[in-house]
């Protein structure tokens, strides 16, 4: 982002996680608790981006493996005579999406849990920031209104 940006900036997707990172904007003045949420912000961030990335290779891994075991049963080459990369029907798919999914459940539960108290802490910390920064207003307002 350019130097005078005030704003956070959002990135390309990220060719792993396939999220899309934030580079946080850092204020000249930032606050303790600001600057608690900001890093809170980041920490959650770096925590979904690794667990995305290494969901998606995991993923891509299994899947290529699970195609390539079909069509050897098959006896099946993985690219046909045109050159064209093979591939199985949807409902041979459903077999390894189905399964994929029960193998992982309990990381995507701990994941889910994990993302919950995060959120909750994220939440809680703008509720804080919200608060002070209302307050200040408010002094600031009454000390201008009493000159």
């Amino acid at each position: 982002p350019p130097a005078h940006s005030c704003k956070d900036w959002i990135g390309p997707p990220d060719k792993h996680s396939n999220l899309r990172p934030v580079i946080f904007y850092v204020p000249p003045e930032e606050s303790p608790l600001e600057r608690r949420l900001r890093e809170a912000r980041q920490e959650a961030q770096a925590c979904d981006q690794h667990f995305w990335a290494r969901h998606n290779r995991a993923f891509c891994q299994e899947k290529e493996e699970f195609i390539y075991s079909r069509l050897k049963a098959k006896g099946l080459e993985m690219r046909d005579e045109t050159g064209q990369k093979a591939t199985l029907n949807a409902e041979e798919m459903a077999d390894f999406y189905k399964d994929f999914l029960s193998k992982n459940f309990r990381k995507h539960m701990q994941y889910n849990r994990d993302w919950y108290k995060r959120n909750f802490t994220i939440t809680f910390l703008m509720g804080q920031v919200a608060l002070v920064r209302a307050l200040r207003r408010l002094r600031w307002k009454k000390k201008n209104v009493g000159n």
